[in-house]
């Protein structure tokens, strides 16, 4: 049964889609993260461009239909194993290198 509940809708899927995008998008992330940790209270100014590259990333990544067609298939993987296993797999996260 893949038929979606309100908060698989407008919760899950998309937690789903900020964890994978926040992935895709490190480099970004690492980027912005740097600038701010060098610039603190100024990061406001200093980190204009930093930001808006992650944001534009992230953004591309909410907006495109295939990829929350994607993130959809994968949470219906992981709710079919779970309610098969009753265990809760929890998402590996990529580990950014240093």
């Amino acid at each position: 049964n893949s038929k979606l509940r309100h908060v698989e809708k407008d919760v899950l899927i998309p937690q789903i889609m900020r964890d994978r995008a926040k992935e895709l998008c490190s480099d970004k992330v690492q980027a912005f993260t740097k600038c701010c940790q060098e610039t603190g209270l100024l990061m406001v100014v200093k980190c204009r461009q930093e930001n808006t590259a992650l944001k534009d990333c992230l953004v591309g990544y909410y907006s495109d239909p295939s990829f929350y067609e994607e993130c959809k298939a994968e949470y219906l993987k992981q709710r079919e194993e779970y309610r098969a296993t009753g265990i809760k797999k929890k998402r590996q996260k990529l580990t950014p290198s240093v």
